[in-house]
C-alpha cells in the first residue's frame, strides 16, 4: 500500500476549497487526480480538515487472544503438542477455528519458544535425562 499524499499538500488543498475553488480545480492546480480532489473537498466540508485515514489493520488483540490461559493450559499439560493438535483441541474446547500458523504466531508474540529436540536413531535404547519418550513433532514449547 502506498503512503499517503503529504499534509502540506492537503493544507494547501484546503486554502484553495476556503478561497472558493471546486475540487476539481484545486486538483488540477496540485496536480493531483480529479477523484482525490472530489474526495478532499467532500471531508473539508464534512471535518474541516482532510487528513489521511489511517492504514493498516486496527490495532488489537485478535481473536487468540481471550484464549491465551486456554493455551497455558494445553502446553503446560503437553509441551511436546504440534500446532494443528493445538488447532484441533482450541476447536474442541471453544468452537474457535484457527490455522496452526495463526496459533504458533500467536504463542510467539506472548512469549512462548520452542526447541526443536536432535534427532536420534530409532534403536536408541536408553533415552537420556530430560528426554521425552512421546514421538511426535520434537516441538517443546517453554513459556
Amino acid at each position: 500500500m502506498s503512503a499517503p499524499l503529504p499534509s502540506a499538500l492537503r493544507a494547501r488543498f484546503q486554502r484553495y476549497i476556503e478561497e472558493g475553488l471546486s475540487g476539481r480545480a484545486a486538483a488540477s492546480r496540485l496536480k493531483v487526480s480529479p477523484a482525490t480532489g472530489a474526495r478532499w473537498a467532500l471531508a473539508i466540508r464534512r471535518t474541516g480538515c482532510a487528513a489521511a485515514a489511517p492504514q493498516g489493520r486496527p490495532k488489537g488483540k485478535g481473536k487468540l487472544d481471550p484464549h491465551r490461559a486456554l493455551f497455558g493450559e494445553i502446553i503446560g499439560q503437553d509441551g511436546d503438542i504440534t500446532m494443528p493438535e493445538l488447532s484441533a483441541a482450541l476447536f474442541d474446547a471453544t468452537g474457535v477455528r484457527a490455522h496452526p500458523n495463526a496459533i504458533g504466531k500467536f504463542l510467539r508474540k506472548v512469549g512462548y519458544t520452542y526447541k526443536k529436540s536432535r534427532w536420534r536413531p530409532p534403536n536408541a535404547a536408553v533415552l537420556r535425562s530430560g528426554d521425552s519418550a512421546k514421538t511426535g513433532s520434537g516441538t517443546v514449547f517453554r513459556p
